[in-house]
C-alpha cells in the first residue's frame, strides 16, 4: 500500500472544495466594456469581423448601455467611428463639442450618471494619415502631437469622462495630460495609460470598425515591439512617475507574461486589454464547432486574473455578465 502524505487531488474532489481553495476569480465588476458610436440614427451596424459586436448610432448606444447596466457592466470605453469628410492632419474633430464622441460621453453622463467612462485619447480615428500622432514627411512627430493629445483629453475631460486612456504611445504623454487637466481644475479625472502596448497583429477587427487603419507605414516606431518586455518596465516606470493611475498591457494573451512582469514591479492597478482579434478568434472557431466558445471565453478571462490584471477591458463583458446572471 502506497503511503502518500501528500494528495493534492483531496483539494479537487469535489466542486464545493474545488471553489473553496480558488485562487483567481474574475466578476462582472473587474470588466470595462468597449463600445463603438458611429453617426445617424436608430442604426445598429454589424461588425462582420467581430461577431455580436455592432458599432451603434448614439440613440441606440444608449439603449445599450442600458442593458448592460442591467447586466452589472458600470464600466464603458466608448469609441468613435469618425466620416472620412470630419478627419485631418490635425485631428480638429477631437475637440468639437458638437461632435460626434464628446456629444456621446455627455450623453452617456447625462443619462447613466453613476456608470464610468474610460475615454479614448489617440489621433488615429480622426486622423486622414491613420496614425496617432501628427505624421510630417512619414514621421511621427512626438512633441507636436502631445499639443493635439493634451487639448483631446481636456475635451474629454469637460464632457464628463471619468477616467482618460491615452491610447497613443507617444513619449511623455502621462505628464503632458495630467499637467493639462491639474491647470484646469480636473484633479480627479484618472489616468489610464496604455503602457505597454504592442505593435500587434491583433488589432485588424478593431481597425474595422473605427475605420481607423494607418494609410501608409506601420506603428513601429511608437508601439512596442512584441519581442520585448524588459522595454515594459521602462514604460511603467515612466508612466508611474508622470502620474498614471491604471498601467495597461495591450494585447493580453499573447502577453500574459507581460502583465505579470508589471503586477511584480508596480502597486498600481493592472489593466489586460482583451483586443479585437483575441476576441474574434474565438467567435470564428466556436461558429464552426472546433471549440465551446463559452468556455474558452471563461479560461482566458480567467487566465488574464491569474496573470496578474485587476481589470480586463473586453469584447466578452457582455457575454460574461449575462453567463453571470444564469
Amino acid at each position: 500500500m502506497n503511503h502518500l502524505t501528500r494528495r493534492p487531488r483531496r483539494n479537487r474532489k469535489s466542486d464545493v472544495i474545488r471553489s473553496l481553495v480558488q485562487e483567481n476569480h474574475v466578476g462582472t465588476q473587474d470588466l470595462i466594456y468597449p463600445l463603438f458610436v458611429t453617426e445617424g440614427q436608430n442604426q445598429t451596424v454589424a461588425i462582420p469581423s467581430m461577431p455580436g459586436i455592432s458599432r451603434f448610432t448614439l440613440d441606440r448606444l444608449l439603449d445599450e448601455v442600458g442593458l448592460c447596466v442591467d447586466l452589472g457592466i458600470k464600466t464603458f470605453a466608448p469609441f468613435p467611428n469618425i466620416p472620412e469628410e470630419k478627419k485631418d492632419r490635425f485631428a480638429l474633430e477631437s475637440k468639437n463639442p458638437e461632435g460626434l464622441y464628446l456629444r456621446t460621453i455627455a450623453e452617456i453622463k447625462r443619462q447613466f450618471p453613476d456608470v464610468v467612462l474610460a475615454t479614448d485619447v489617440a489621433m488615429d480615428p480622426y486622423s486622414t494619415d491613420g496614425h496617432d500622432g501628427i505624421v510630417d514627411n512619414g514621421e511621427i512627430i512626438n512633441d507636436a502631437s502631445l499639443e493635439v493629445l493634451g487639448q483631446m483629453a481636456l475635451a474629454q475631460a469637460q464632457a464628463g469622462a471619468d477616467i482618460i486612456a491615452p491610447s497613443d504611445m507617444m513619449d511623455g504623454r502621462v505628464a503632458h495630460i495630467r499637467n493639462i487637466l491639474d491647470k484646469h481644475a480636473f484633479y480627479n479625472v484618472s489616468i489610464m495609460s496604455y503602457t505597454a502596448k504592442y505593435a500587434s497583429a491583433y488589432y485588424g477587427p478593431f481597425r474595422d470598425a473605427l475605420e481607423s487603419a494607418p494609410k501608409h507605414g506601420d506603428k513601429k516606431t511608437y508601439q512596442m515591439n512584441p519581442a520585448n518586455s524588459r522595454e515594459a518596465l521602462i514604460e511603467a516606470e515612466l508612466d508611474t512617475q508622470e502620474g498614471a493611475d491604471y498601467l495597461m498591457v495591450k494585447p493580453a494573451l499573447s502577453y500574459l507574461d507581460v502583465i505579470k512582469l508589471l503586477r511584480d514591479n508596480s502597486n498600481l492597478p493592472i489593466v489586460a486589454y482583451n483586443v479585437s482579434g483575441e476576441y474574434a478568434m474565438v467567435k470564428a472557431a466556436a461558429q464552426n464547432g472546433w471549440i465551446d466558445g463559452e468556455k474558452i471565453m471563461l479560461e482566458n478571462l480567467l487566465s488574464m486574473k491569474r496573470a496578474g490584471a485587476d481589470i480586463i477591458l473586453t469584447y466578452f463583458a457582455k457575454e460574461f455578465a449575462q453567463y453571470m446572471k444564469r
